[in-house]
């Protein structure tokens, strides 16, 4: 009070610094005037004192180019100028006042004189601001703020003087506050504005770009910036392009290169550590000992792998982290002066004397620092997930750029698998903690401090929460371990059935073909069934541990209530003490619900940390391994391309060298073959003159830029012409040159789309020679000085490969001029090569040309003699009987080889949501070159009729008896609060409240019977999931099962298990948790709205429009998150398909030099996925805050009603409604997200339900056809006018076939590849309808039958064999329909019987997937069993002893022979010796019949057949 007096004199009224009278106890409140001329003017210029340094030495590091003069900053310096000469006039006058010899206060000369030099300062720092390119300024903003509400002060205090004391007393003081406290109106309005864009800004001036940065601050802390998307989203559907490109700070350009510096610096600090520490223990002690300590130093590197990964993330995001820890904090500060201000307002309410303007302050306080606690906490979340967001890009960045230079050590080591989940699994936990960490160190803070709030309205009674807090732990854990124990076996059941799933959509063809479809589904099913049951348990458990969790702050007010109010009867519980205890309760029991969210996450990150380290550390290529240098070399090896000079090289430190004192040299354009046996070491020279390998001793050079073709072909997901082009220009005429040259033209012209036409994941919709050509030619287009092959010829046809030879590596080839290294095991072109390398054992054994190598007649010699008898052997003309890999050019014309082929179910088996790789391709002809169906998402919202069906499968009855559940137990919920406000509200009588007991019973009594209802409406949402689950998967598996093979063949597998696993997942989990809680916080709002009402009616008036106003946020959210979500889903897939393919082909890459391109690419697509996932987190925050202030809202009407009401509003009643008031924020935030997250997963019941229209094949059996009466006894066969086709666009495949096969009779099928083989049998089965005519078969038209009828009755050996992963019984009878004794036999009839009475379980041997623990030659044997044990009347072979040894062929033949001597049999042959001992032969071109006829007369006729015979070496 002192320095008061000094500062203020002491004139009447000015009452010193402070008067709680004046202020406080009175109805018309105000501040003494030395405090306003002081403490008030002072705050405002003490905040701008303390940030200018630190704010102005950020300005001067953050320059964004500067802003030029516009109206705005005009108009705010004007205005600072005005106010700076109003201040120093009021010095001025207190300086003319004193001369006059009136007495004034030091305070009147202070005040105005600070406040004036403070407005200089903020006059300077505005345009400090414009010339660095700050459009909206937050320090100023604030700083204008308080300055607006000091002057507020000083207005209304000047103003009730006036009234008071008459206007003229002190009129210029009076007109300068007037003046003054409008000017800083004005500044505060114009800071809440926007300046223009500043010039010459770093920034990309892009028109689409991120309105973040340009937004004010205002509009920056409650994110009004993304409304614009909010609303573009509703009113039209979202794509990537109407999204922001991410900011430049954002960029994997920017981050990952920030995370490679930091990350070297940090792992090389690591490394010098670890090397001086295993020095100095290596020095200290002897031998023996130092092994051991060397050891200790490794394990110590590796527990501390992830130390300087740490560092590095540290140092990169650190200060950012604590910056966002800080609005955390501050945020907990604002949490906890909520319940003190409760307080204070029950007081109030309790007090009647009490002035009224004491409730309207508390209110608004209340709501103030509600309002802050948001903005807190919403910054926070907004930082971290910013944050999220630069470590995924930075940990995706690091670990592509280490697929890249990973030596081959280090690939054995890790899969594609793992790296992807480092970057999808791994980052996810990373990005987990972020939000996380703070709740380990948090959320116990926030517990003690709830404690000793308690503890300070209850007393010692607080501690029992502690006893109820113990007894729901061991509870919690019980439930939660048994949960955990049923959530395994349904994970396990559930696995079981993703893998026989897969299985039979693989083998989908296989299964149509014998009839099998229930059987299999009926193993589904069953699995299922165990799958729900499971699952039906665990849903019980989770309802249960549920309840309990939702029942604890019941529990534990229940017990310190009970124990406060029975041991001793003085003690009263009030309104104050009951509801502020409910309120702490609250706070409570989120922090410890936090807390093991946070040790969880932690834990988790650590070992995603540990991983993520691990790969990182990683061995990797030594660059200087391969020289591409030409100096010292002497004149002599000018003329050389290759020189290595005693060479040893290994793949890894572990291994012995595979090449071992290697001398070589290659002169430039010639041409040099590597031969030698397998593991040789062939491929290994290749890669050893890469630099892939590591060299130990020796040197290398290469000349010029080199092109590899690895042995593996590896194929990118893009066109054909992206393949080859491989990021070079386009040149036509050279492109047509290298398209001819490796013999590819036949193949583009029957691609559906030519070059254009997109290749699938890892080529699988192209055959093996085909790749391997495209192999080839993006090597040629290169037009590089070296050329490596490895083997380019093994996977193509014999006369292909002589094409290739002659048009690409031979002498006129168009590689004449360049160095080739070929490896090769074709021996007839070893004669027109340069030179020829034999290697032995990785040593050169002979080098030289090959007649030079002849006349040696040494290990050369040897060698080709070795494989020209094993030629011999395979049988005469071997390399011309035209294998199936990829004949392309055969003597009538281009082959018909159906590349994107109809027949083959493989064709797709990627689920993957593409995105059209090339975007400049013609868009016409990529859409024509799709092969697969894209998977389609979603736009807009989803149409009710999904959710009807969805409650249709969970049925009416449950929905019903579930909303009543859920009614009822919020009745209770809301009696059990009304209870306890009348409880608080009983009369106090000698000190005591009476009927205490009758009080807590029925408060304990109504709290049980809540949660029992908490546990039953939980319980029916989740089991009525349960069953909704089963109907939709009994009807997706119908669905799938009826559809007829084209579906198969048109639909990506993936698709499909996509729909059987993910969706299904979705349906039986996610659904019914999301929509548990919708319905319970719907119900809880409803109560909230309820007490409120009840308390002060006139609340209504503000609820209604704030509802609408919740209902538009909500409805904006909902529809533009859920886009967002789709794209973002969408977008996520390529990124780790590109991994895949750069971790298959980095060595090819690495060959070309290509790195920079396949980087920039990842950039580009985690850019583009960042690009989506920024505005997803900027969305839920909008949400968020703006639901927050919503709520904030209606807490403030509930205060402000109950404070204007509190005559006859009683404290129970006001602390009833607004501790409930208080509850809304989380209600409404909690009520949409669940709205959300069932309208994304809804979308899986209308993916699930998508198949319902599909077309469905014939059915499978017809009641009345075939009843009683025995068909198919004789076998006969007849055509009739036959055609067929695949697809409704496609020509005919059959066309217009009439032919007759006798019954018992014997047919061969022959002709060459895409002559319709195969697809006559495809008829006779109906895999595909007729496109006109008929097949009778016995007289019956098949089309007049069930599809099983028909199906069951014909056996069919397919070309490859199949098995399914279960017992070998199984296999060979799935219908179960033999005795063991016929298995048996048919075993006996193949071979098997020995084979199968040696495994450990005979015919319970369980066969793996695939049957993969059987050897090809066995699983065909397994299939003539299965067709054995049928013994029908017509048998279809298709090519079914290709797998088999000679004699085992022999045998089978005659096998069949005499076991199917009634029968009639088909056999379709690919190659002619099969068909030589049969009845007649039937020969097809183009499908149509050309000679059909027995052996004899088409040996005579020398026409198609001859020819082929001729072809084959056997004419």
């Amino acid at each position: 009070m002192a320095a008061g007096r000094e500062l203020c004199g002491s004139r009447e009224g000015s009452a010193g610094l402070w008067d709680w009278n004046q202020t406080w106890y009175t109805n018309t409140p105000r501040f003494t005037w030395c405090f306003e001329s002081t403490v008030i003017a002072w705050i405002p210029c003490a905040y701008l004192w303390i940030c200018f340094p630190f704010y102005y030495l950020y300005l001067r590091h953050k320059n964004n180019g500067y802003i030029r003069m516009s109206h705005i900053f005009k108009t705010k310096m004007a205005l600072g100028f005005i106010l700076v000469i109003l201040c120093f006039s009021n010095v001025f006058f207190v300086l003319w006042e004193t001369s006059q010899g009136i007495p004034r206060a030091p305070a009147f000369f202070i005040s105005p004189a600070v406040v004036g030099i403070t407005m200089i300062l903020a006059m300077f720092l505005t345009q400090v601001e414009r010339m660095m390119g700050i459009q909206s300024s937050a320090i100023l903003l604030i700083y204008w703020l308080l300055s607006f509400m000091a002057a507020v002060v000083m207005f209304s205090s000047k103003v009730q003087h006036a009234l008071e004391r008459g206007f003229l007393e002190d009129h210029f003081r009076h007109v300068t506050t007037y003046i003054y406290a409008s000017l800083v109106l004005g500044e505060l309005v114009l800071f809440c504005l926007v300046d223009h864009p500043p010039f010459f800004s770093k920034a990309v001036n892009n028109p689409n770009q991120c309105p973040e940065a340009s937004s004010s601050f205002l509009s920056k802390i409650t994110y009004w910036w993304f409304s614009g998307l909010v609303w573009k989203g509703c009113q039209q559907s979202l794509g990537v392009d109407d999204l922001w490109p991410v900011r430049k700070e954002d960029s994997s350009e920017e981050i990952v290169a920030w995370a490679e510096r930091e990350w070297k610096k940090c792992h090389s600090r690591n490394q010098q550590k670890v090397e001086s520490a295993t020095f100095k223990k290596g020095q200290k002690s002897e031998n023996g000992i130092a092994e051991a300590e060397e050891t200790e130093v490794l394990l110590q590197s590796e527990h501390s792998q992830s130390r300087p990964l740490l560092k590095a993330f540290w140092s990169m995001f650190g200060t950012y982290f604590l910056l966002s820890t800080v609005c955390l904090v501050i945020c907990d500060i604002f949490l906890f002066t909520i319940p003190k201000l409760l307080s204070l307002f029950l007081e109030f309410i309790e007090d009647q004397e009490a002035p009224s303007w004491h409730g309207y302050f508390y209110a608004f306080t209340m709501f103030l620092s509600a309002c802050l606690q948001t903005l807190f906490e919403q910054r926070y979340m907004y930082m971290c997930l910013v944050l999220g967001l630069r470590l995924k890009t930075a940990v995706t960045g690091l670990v592509y750029r280490k697929i890249l230079v990973m030596s081959n050590a280090s690939r054995k080591t890790a899969t594609v698998g793992e790296i992807v989940n480092l970057v999808s699994v791994d980052v996810q936990k990373l990005m987990d903690l972020i939000i996380y960490f703070n709740g380990t160190w948090l959320a116990p803070i926030r517990i003690i401090i709830c404690f000793i709030f308690l503890w300070q309205l209850l007393g010692p009674s607080a501690l029992t929460s502690i006893a109820v807090f113990l007894f729901l732990l061991p509870l919690n854990f019980v439930i939660t371990k048994k949960r955990s124990q049923f959530q395994e076996t349904q994970m396990k059941h559930k696995d079981e059935r993703a893998k026989l799933t897969n299985a039979i959509l693989s083998d989908i063809k296989v299964i149509k073909l014998y009839g099998w479809e229930k059987t299999f589904m009926e193993k589904v099913l069953g699995i299922r069934k165990q799958e729900l049951q499971a699952l039906k348990r665990s849903q019980i458990l989770f309802s249960a541990s549920l309840a309990s969790f939702h029942s604890s702050t019941f529990l534990i007010a229940f017990v310190m209530f009970a124990v406060y109010t029975l041991v001793d009867n003085t003690q009263v519980l009030d309104a104050q003490k009951a509801f502020v205890s409910l309120t702490l309760i609250n706070i409570l029991n989120t922090a410890h619900s936090f807390l093991p969210f946070s040790i969880n996450a932690a834990v988790q990150a650590k070992v995603s940390l540990n991983r993520l380290a691990a790969f990182l550390n990683l061995e990797e290529l030594n660059p200087e391994s391969s020289s591409i240098n030409t100096s010292d070399c002497g004149e002599l090896l000018l003329q050389a391309s290759i020189t290595v000079r005693n060479g040893t090289f290994c793949w890894s430190k572990e291994t012995s060298p595979c090449l071992r004192r290697l001398d070589l040299t290659v002169p430039q354009g010639s041409l040099l073959a590597v031969v030698g046996q397998v593991g040789a070491g062939k491929s290994s020279l290749l890669s050893a003159l890469l630099g892939e390998l590591k060299k130990m001793d020796g040197y290398m050079t290469l000349k010029g830029t080199a092109a590899y073709v690895p042995q593996q072909a590896w194929i990118q997901n893009a066109s054909v012409e992206d393949n080859i082009l491989f990021g070079k220009e386009m040149d036509e005429t050279w492109f047509n040159r290298v398209i001819d040259a490796c013999a590819l033209q036949p193949d583009l012209e029957s691609f559906p789309a030519g070059q254009k036409s997109e290749i699938g994941e890892k080529g699988i919709n192209i055959s093996g020679g085909q790749k391997q050509r495209v192999n080839l030619a993006r090597a040629v287009y290169q037009k590089a000085s070296i050329y490596l092959l490895d083997d380019p010829l093994s996977a193509v046809d014999a006369h292909v490969g002589q094409h290739i030879f002659e048009h690409v590596l031979g002498r006129n080839g168009l590689l004449k001029d360049k160095t080739r290294v070929l490896v090769t095991h074709t021996i007839n072109i070893l004669s027109q090569v340069d030179n020829i390398v034999l290697l032995v054992d990785g040593t050169i054994s002979e080098i030289g040309s090959y007649q030079e190598l002849l006349q040696r007649n040494g290990a050369f010699a040897e060698f080709l003699h070795s494989h020209i008898t094993a030629e011999e052997k395979a049988g005469a003309g071997f390399p011309a009987i035209g294998d199936t890999k990829g004949t392309i050019t055969s003597r009538n014309g281009p082959s018909q080889e159906k590349v994107f082929s109809d027949n083959s179910v493989k064709s797709s088996a990627t689920g993957r949501e593409t995105i059209p790789v090339s975007q400049h391709c013609n868009t016409a002809a990529a859409t024509k070159g799709r092969l697969t169906k894209r998977e389609r998402t979603q736009h807009g919202r989803v149409n009710t009729s999904i959710y009807a069906a969805y409650l249709k499968a969970t049925g009416l009855p449950l929905c019903v008896y579930i909303v009543l559940l859920f009614t009822c137990q919020q009745a209770v919920s809301f009696s059990r609060g009304y209870w306890l406000s009348m409880w608080t509200d009983d009369p106090v009588q000698n000190g005591t409240q009476q009927h205490t007991e009758l009080r807590v019973g029925v408060f304990g009594a109504l709290g049980v019977i809540q949660a029992l209802g908490r546990f039953a409406s939980t319980a029916a949402v989740l089991l009525g999931g349960v069953l909704a689950s089963h109907k939709l998967f009994l009807q997706l598996l119908r669905n799938v099962a009826r559809s007829p093979m084209i579906f198969f063949e048109q639909t990506p597998i993936g698709n499909l298990l996509n729909r059987f696993s993910r969706e299904i997942d979705a349906i039986d989990s996610v659904i019914p948790d999301k929509l548990k809680s919708l319905l319970g916080f719907f119900f809880n709002l409803l109560e909230i709205y309820l007490v409120i009402i009840v308390a002060t009616p006139r609340a209504a008036m503000a609820i209604v429009p704030l509802t609408v106003l919740y209902a538009a946020f909500q409805h904006f959210y909902v529809i533009t998150s859920c886009q967002l979500r789709r794209i973002e889903a969408a977008s996520r897939s390529p990124i780790y398909s590109h991994i895949s393919e750069t971790f298959q082909g980095s060595s090819v890459i690495r060959a070309y030099k290509d790195q920079e391109r396949f980087i920039l690419k990842n950039n580009f697509l985690v850019d583009e996925n960042q690009r989506i996932c920024f505005p997803g987190a900027a969305a839920d925050r909008w949400l968020a805050t703006n639901l927050e202030f919503l709520g904030n809202g209606i807490v403030l009407f509930a205060a402000l009603f109950a404070a204007m009401g509190r005559t006859h509003l009683s404290p129970g009643t006001a602390g009833f409604s607004i501790s409930c008031a208080l509850q809304i924020t989380g209600v409404l935030n909690w009520m949409v997200r669940s709205w959300t997250e069932i309208e994304n997963n809804i979308v899986s019941v209308e993916r699930v339900r998508e198949y319902l229209r599909t077309p469905k094949e014939a059915p499978w059996t017809l009641n009345g056809k075939l009843q009683g009466q025995v068909w198919l006894t004789e076998g006969r066969i007849e055509f009739r006018n036959y055609s067929l086709r695949y697809r409704p666009n496609l020509e005919l495949a059959l066309k217009h076939v009439n032919l007759t096969i006798h019954g018992q009779e014997k047919i061969g099928i022959t002709g060459r590849t895409g002559a319709g083989k195969s697809t006559l049998a495809v008829g006779l089965l109906r895999l595909v309808e007729a496109a006109e005519g008929a097949i009778l078969i016995d007289g019956l038209d098949i089309a007049q039958l069930g599809l099983h009828d028909l199906r069951t009755k014909i056996t069919v050996i397919p070309q490859d064999p199949v098995l399914f992963s279960g017992s070998l019984r199984m296999n060979l009878d799935p219908l179960n329909q033999y005795t063991d004794a016929d298995i048996w036999t048919a075993l006996e009839l193949t071979q098997l019987k020995n084979f199968v009475a040696d495994l450990p379980d005979q015919l319970e041997y369980k066969c793996t997937d695939q049957g993969e623990n059987l050897s090809t030659g066995q699983k065909q044997l397994v299939c003539l069993a299965r067709a054995l044990l049928q013994k029908a009347k017509i048998l279809i072979l298709d090519e079914a002893t290709a797998a088999v040894d000679l004699e085992t062929d022999l045998q089978i033949q005659s096998t069949l022979r005499t076991q199917f001597k009634d029968s009639t049999v088909l056999t379709i042959a690919h190659r002619i010796n099969t068909v030589m001992d049969c009845d007649r032969i039937l020969v097809l071109e183009n499908g149509r019949i050309a000679e059909f006829d027995t052996l004899e007369h088409l040996i005579a006729q020398k026409g198609l057949f001859y020819r082929l015979m001729e072809e084959s070496g056997l004419a």
